[in-house]
């Protein structure tokens, strides 16, 4: 899988600053989208996790004197140290405050319960009465609304 456009468009754009007419004859005469192409497929590796986006940053803030190749800028990521996460504990909650959130969730609570209990069936009940009253209903939505109501789908369609 290939780097994402944006990226590699973000890329070239600091390569082309960094580089300004050099970048442009490194480049030549091949059609941009190609070269984008070939560069995404060769950073590939890289994906888009937050240590490739690390590397591709270290690498743009250490480049060579002269525009490097897509294997060049490649092996130029590869060399960027490893950075470890610095993580701090996670702090502890205070059970106070977790107890007064949680009791503002028990209106929500009490309505779900109350529609689960109820089987929460109404749109399968109505979908069935519009049938039965001659209304053109989609065969896959007669079934599941069969289905929920616990009746058996027969492959007739109406």
């Amino acid at each position: 899988m290939s780097l994402p456009t944006e990226i590699i468009d973000r890329l070239f754009h600091r390569l082309s600053g960094a580089y300004m007419s050099a970048w442009d004859r490194a480049i030549g005469n091949t059609p941009i989208n190609d070269v984008k192409s070939a560069w995404a497929h060769e950073l590939s590796e890289f994906g888009r996790s937050r240590e490739s986006m690390t590397r591709i940053g270290w690498a743009l803030d250490n480049l060579p004197d002269r525009p490097p190749s897509a294997p060049e800028f490649k092996r130029l990521c590869r060399q960027a140290p490893m950075v470890e996460e610095l993580a701090l504990p996670m702090p502890k909650a205070d059970p106070k405050k977790v107890y007064a959130e949680l009791s503002k969730l028990a209106p929500i609570k009490a309505a779900m319960s109350a529609v689960t209990s109820s089987g929460n069936k109404e749109w399968a009940h109505r979908i069935l009465a519009s049938h039965d009253q001659g209304d053109k209903i989609l065969p896959y939505t007669l079934k599941c609304a069969r289905e929920a109501v616990g009746q058996q789908f027969s492959e007739v369609s109406a």
